[in-house]
């Protein structure tokens, strides 16, 4: 069996070979020391075969002999024996690291084991076994992934360095007209050709757009420091048309060790340098770099890591205390309030999804002195790098834990996982809103029948409120137009000067300002209508009409 699947693999491999250029061509990259998996890519050709075990220089060498008419040994079977020792160039063809992606698709041990490994330690399956150790250790519940790949900048310099080499011995051949850079297969899809069916297999899951991400992030330290080294004569020599004296004066002290340099050019983004590299034209690039680009004597180093997109749980709150606030609310290192709904519900979220932390998100606020009933607020929780993805019974559980919590701050309701479009729901029409509200509120005087007639009577009000002085401190003043749809007033028994003032109003409203009238600053308000002195002795409310976890 082993053979059987050994020989599929050299049949993928003969194939695949056969659609490159001239063998000339490939025996000359191998020789420049790029590696198989680097050529397939860079001459567009595509398959199933960047996975195949046989994918070494010494390998497509000894094809490459065959297909050029040279002497080929034949086995017992019929097939074309591959054995490396058929090769008696095998040194010159068998670069340790590639040129080009500096040991990225050839998977050499020591790219994450550190350096002293056998030369012979290519492993695509030790590689994939690597990954699941770190995805073991991390603690995560998977049921996808999806391969995230990060390299150095440094890596597309040396394949513009390969195809300006390439056009300038091979321009006039045929067959690079056809395989033109357009047409290449990046280093990143190539990687993830080589081990995804690997690490499906081991995973027992699928690779795809999953909001679980394996991040394979690519260094080399000291060819990204030659690479801006490189970039950095280009600067030089533009500044010095019109700054020769400071460019001098810089180069001098980095040469004296005043200056880090090696700091100093580390700090570059990537994007940064591959901006410099682009607005390189063909004949400052050729001037910079060396053609083909030098064999490499180090490998790009590995980091390993995992992390799962934001996991969201929304539904709606309840909140029945005046002393809890929406958000952990602290002055001067103190507490205000006993506690926090974002506290109170985000800790269970963040334990049942095993995250890092959490984020809590509104659909608008309440004060702290303010009850929040009638359906509750929308609310979402963002957990994020959950190495749990919670059930709907898991998400019950933690409904139930808190509804029966002892001190009764805070209900949910509602409560499910929901993808990250949910934010959007919550966002979409918040300003337009409506939300309705009950105050208890006492005027100066008795409360007249006029009164009544006055408040019911209005209808979709415009109202204008400049900034609260309660909040001047930390909001821009500004000047707000909003809308009261309705009021209506509630007369409470036994007294002329209590009453229950219930209300509907466009989000944004500020309702306590728009009882008391803020000395002025909101107009119309209640005060204003009423004609008479008005205070806000507590406010509820009561409903936010979204259609969301409804």
């Amino acid at each position: 069996m082993a053979g059987e699947m050994a020989d599929d693999a050299r049949s993928i491999f003969s194939r695949a070979a056969l659609s490159l250029p001239p063998p000339h061509v490939s025996l000359d990259l191998l020789s420049s020391g790029v590696c198989v998996r680097c050529i397939f890519r860079l001459f567009g050709v595509h398959g199933d075969f960047y996975s195949c075990p046989f994918l070494t220089g010494p390998e497509l060498h000894y094809f490459l002999k065959l297909q050029n008419g040279c002497q080929a040994g034949i086995s017992e079977n019929g097939h074309s024996s591959f054995g490396l020792h058929q090769c008696s160039e095998e040194s010159d063809f068998n670069q340790k690291y590639c040129s080009i992606c500096l040991g990225i698709l050839q998977f050499p041990q020591d790219l994450y084991l550190g350096e002293g490994t056998s030369k012979d330690n290519f492993s695509i399956d030790v590689f994939v076994e690597k990954i699941a150790e770190s995805i073991k250790i991390a603690n995560h519940q998977i049921d996808g992934f999806f391969l995230e790949v990060s390299i150095p900048p440094v890596i597309v310099a040396n394949e513009r360095s390969i195809w300006s080499y390439m056009k300038k011995k091979y321009d006039s051949e045929a067959w690079f007209k056809n395989k033109a850079l357009y047409n290449q297969i990046s280093l990143k899809d190539a990687l993830r050709l080589s081990i995804t069916e690997s690490l499906e297999n081991k995973l027992s899951v699928k690779s795809g757009a999953n909001s679980f991400h394996i991040c394979l992030a690519y260094t080399n330290s000291e060819a990204s420091l030659s690479l801006q080294n490189s970039l950095r004569k280009v600067q030089s020599s533009n500044r010095r048309r019109t700054e020769k004296e400071n460019v001098v004066k810089v180069v001098d002290q980095c040469g004296n060790g005043q200056l880090d340099s090696r700091e100093q050019l580390c700090s570059k983004s990537d994007a940064a340098i591959l901006k410099e590299l682009s607005s390189l034209d063909d004949h400052t690039f050729c001037d910079l770099f060396e053609l083909p680009p030098k064999k490499a004597s180090n490998s790009c180093k590995l980091m390993i890591t995992c992390y799962r997109m934001p996991v969201f749980i929304g539904g709606r709150y309840l909140k029945f205390s005046r002393k809890v606030s929406q958000t952990l609310w602290i002055i001067d290192d103190e507490r205000m309030g006993e506690a926090s709904v974002e506290e109170i519900v985000g800790t269970p979220a963040l334990e049942i999804c095993r995250g890092d932390s959490y984020k809590f998100h509104a659909a608008g606020r309440e004060d702290i002195d303010v009850r929040m009933l009638g359906s509750g607020r929308p609310f979402l929780v963002e957990v994020s790098n959950a190495r749990f993805l919670p059930s709907m019974v898991d998400v019950v559980q933690m409904a139930v834990k808190i509804n029966n919590s002892e001190k009764k701050y805070v209900m949910v309701r509602n409560l499910e996982v929901v993808g990250s479009e949910a934010w959007n729901l919550m966002r979409v029409g918040e300003a337009e809103k409506q939300k309705q509200y009950a105050a208890l509120v006492w005027i100066s005087r008795p409360l007249t029948d006029e009164d009544l007639q006055s408040i019911s009577s209005v209808d979709n009000m415009e109202i204008s409120q400049s900034t609260p002085i309660r909040v001047l401190h930390r909001r821009s003043p500004l000047e707000r137009k909003r809308i009261i749809h309705w009021m209506k007033i509630e007369k409470i028994v036994g007294s002329s000067q209590f009453f229950l003032l219930h209300l509907c109003t466009q989000a944004g409203t500020y309702i306590k300002e728009f009882v008391h009238g803020d000395l002025g600053r909101t107009f119309p308000s209640i005060g204003s209508l009423l004609a008479c002195r008005v205070e806000i002795l507590q406010l509820d409310v009561t409903d936010v009409k979204m259609d969301v976890f409804i």
